[in-house]
């Protein structure tokens, strides 16, 4: 049975924005334990948003759904924060990919930018959520200069093993999902 797609560009794309939305959403709450932290698989969806939808309607994916369950997790006002904390690594993660994936075939160096994509937009967002860490615990935990960087280092070993996660994770998706993808016409025009 053929997958049809509907012939309007737009349709398609607000269709899989909504898909990649919930992915994303519902990924926040699927965490792998590793090392005495845990991994978020998140991340990963969020730079696997970038790469699918581009780099515009990946941003708004990652970012909604992330938004979406800081909501419903009871983060509040954090949402928007986190909307363009993992926006960023989806709009990085599309910028740098978004010429290779429309190809029918991956080529062998045409994974280098898979990888460093997902690299990149993990960078992006450990330094952003670090900045958050800080100016957070500076404003609304009170504490000194000190207090908000000692709060940063210890919440950033488990953003570094996402952060690997993120760079291995998403590319493997992609390389996967890819072929499909673009025979259904989903990726590719």
């Amino acid at each position: 049975m053929a997958v049809h797609i509907p012939s309007s560009r737009k349709t398609y794309l607000l269709t899989a924005l909504g898909l990649m939305t919930a992915v994303v959403f519902v990924g926040n709450y699927i965490r792998i334990p590793f090392l005495g932290s845990q991994i978020a698989i998140s991340n990963a969806l969020c730079a696997l948003c970038g790469m699918i939808l581009g780099p515009w309607y990946g941003f708004a994916a990652a970012g909604l759904g992330s938004f979406l369950y800081d909501l419903i997790a009871g983060y509040g006002v954090e949402g928007f924060i986190t909307l363009g904390s993992k926006g960023a690594i989806a709009l990085i993660a599309g910028l740098v990919t978004s010429s290779v994936v429309r190809r029918p075939k991956l080529e062998r160096k045409d994974y280098v930018l898979l990888v460093l994509g997902a690299a990149l937009g993990a960078v992006a967002y450990i330094a952003l959520y670090m900045l958050k860490t800080y100016v957070l615990g500076i404003t609304v935990n009170g504490l000194t200069s000190e207090g908000a960087v000692a709060k940063m280092l210890t919440k950033l070993p488990a953003s570094l093993i996402n952060g690997v996660f993120t760079v291995i994770a998403a590319p493997i998706l992609m390389s996967a999902l890819h072929s499909p993808l673009h025979r259904m016409g989903v990726i590719g025009k």
